[in-house]
């Protein structure tokens, strides 16, 4: 009888209105992955960027279309080449009450560069900075050592932490949340690695409140995991949804779904260096040079790869073929660069005068859990080449392997992802300058391909503060790195995707962020 009594109380306490309401309150989301750390200078990676758009805030951030707007910063402007001006919003405060300050951005600045075994650091962003001043309790001056006209764009990929709780604070102080104190909508509630990442409103947010209370965001690596929890109820809403069941949830009238074309280029580095590549052989076993150092061979295999075939086969519909290295209508993107033409003949013609008519054995690299479909695109990609005359083989990695054996030059030829701070700039930046740690250039090209010609048109675009010299100087280098040289083969833009129960909306987002304050209710 005791138990029944329990159970009736049990039940009448989950079908009271205030549990329902704190039910309607709770907005759980099912991730691809969680945070690597909740240190919002740990890694410049979209992920983490994302975890930590919802305790902190940067100066400015980008919306939807990755469109600047304010955040901290209520206004800003260069007041000559060297020098920016930022006012900040009065109203916006600290976690603990505290307003920001400009010992709180100098702090923030001088740190995001330099956490001490970051797998991807913010010092790109940071480096241009010489000296933060406060002109006023409201306005900062950023001063540069060289012309930086994408220095707004780079702020706004770095959150801004208090100095009185970030001093000497480590990056287990942050995954701990002792340091967990920004400006932003939400507060830290609680996270470990492979748990939940659990956050409750900010009641004294300066900015527009979220619409839910608390939000939980589950990690479920697996795509069919996360399907099957929208399906069952157990999460309200997922992102990166596989092609086929994004078609099953749009016919459903119990789920909503909301779409955008995404920034992100995938593509595929080519080890354009090294004189013996690890997973590049004879036909017959033998070791020959690299081939993938002459630019008519990596022309070759753009060549051979059919890229609408790709994106309506292997992705159904979830992508569209590329041939630049920023979308359609992107800062410097170049409307006469188109996808490369699906020439098999052509390739193969070229292979043999570069001296390969019977081909050679490549590996194909590649992540199994990171992009959409990402293990069978790598397949296909292998079959094209396999019909191109080469003897081409698989091997993907889950995601912390792959990009791990990445960044320590591992592979041969390797499918990767990309998404540019908003200008094309960015793509040469990271992708295509040769690596150069003193100037902090070419940290993601993962190829090491090398060009200094190149180099100087990359060096010279990204001091050039006249937007209209910018792009074009931005299109001359992509013209070079990619229609002459072949630096890495373009295959096609991603599209970002999300599903939801019925009742809900999500502003669909260019550069794949999955946040909890893009989240709304519909009638």
């Amino acid at each position: 009888m005791s138990r029944l009594r329990t159970g009736l109380f049990a039940a009448a306490l989950a079908a009271s209105p205030f549990v329902t309401a704190q039910a309607q309150d709770l907005l759980r989301i099912g991730m691809e992955s969680g945070p690597t750390s909740l240190d919002p200078h740990y890694a410049s990676i979209i992920t983490n960027i994302a975890f930590s758009r919802h305790v902190f805030q940067p100066l400015m951030e980008q919306d939807a279309r990755q469109v600047l707007r304010p955040a901290i910063a209520k206004a800003w402007h260069a007041q000559d080449d060297l020098t920016w001006e930022i006012a900040l919003d009065p109203a916006a405060r600290f976690h603990d009450g505290a307003p920001v300050t400009a010992e709180d951005v100098a702090f923030t600045l001088a740190r995001a560069g330099d956490v001490p075994n970051s797998p991807s650091s913010f010092r790109v962003y940071t480096r241009p900075i010489q000296s933060v001043e406060a002109v006023d309790a409201t306005t900062i001056r950023i001063r540069t050592s060289v012309p930086t006209p994408l220095l707004p764009n780079y702020l706004s990929l770095i959150m801004i932490v208090s100095k009185k709780h970030g001093e000497g604070a480590t990056t287990n102080d942050y995954n701990s949340g002792k340091a967990m104190i920004g400006t932003g909508p939400y507060r830290h509630i609680s996270w470990q690695p492979g748990s939940p990442v659990v956050m409750e409103r900010n009641a004294d947010f300066h900015g527009t409140a979220p619409a839910f209370a608390r939000v939980e965001f589950r990690p479920l690596a697996n795509s069919g995991s996360r399907v099957a929890a929208l399906n069952a109820g157990d999460v309200d809403m997922i992102e990166i949804v596989p092609p086929e069941q994004f078609t099953k949830f749009s016919a459903d009238p119990r789920f909503a779904v909301s779409e955008s074309p995404s920034n992100r280029l995938l593509f595929l580095t080519l080890d354009s260096d090294r004189e013996n590549s690890p997973h590049i052989r004879g036909r017959d076993g033998s070791a020959i040079p690299n081939p993938l150092r002459d630019p008519r061979v990596r022309r070759a295999l753009s060549m051979a790869i059919n890229r609408e075939a790709l994106v309506s086969r292997v992705l159904q519909g979830q992508g569209k073929p590329a041939g630049d290295l920023g979308p359609e209508g992107y800062f410097g993107a170049s409307p006469d660069m188109v996808p490369q033409p699906f020439d098999l003949d052509g390739g193969k013609r070229l292979l043999a005068e570069a001296g390969y008519p019977q081909g050679f054995s490549v590996q194909v690299n590649g992540p199994n859990d990171r992009f959409v479909n990402d293990e069978q695109v790598v397949q296909a990609i292998a079959q094209m080449w396999t019909r191109a005359g080469l003897l081409a083989t698989v091997e993907t990695r889950p995601r912390g392997v792959w990009l791990s054996e990445a960044a320590q030059l591992k592979y041969s030829v390797n499918f990767a992802g990309f998404s540019p701070n908003p200008e094309v700039l960015g793509m040469l930046e990271t992708q295509i300058h040769t690596w150069d740690t003193k100037l902090g250039l070419g940290t993601a090209n993962r190829g090491r391909f090398s060009n200094p010609d190149i180099d100087a048109i990359i060096q010279l675009a990204r001091q050039t503060m006249d937007n209209a010299k910018r792009e074009e100087l931005t299109r001359q280098a992509t013209r070079a790195a990619i229609r002459d040289q072949t630096a890495l083969i373009p295959l096609y833009f991603a599209v970002n995707t999300w599903a939801l129960k019925k009742g809900l909306a999500y502003e669909a987002r260019t550069d794949e962020m999955t946040l909890a304050s893009s989240v709304s209710r519909k009638p």
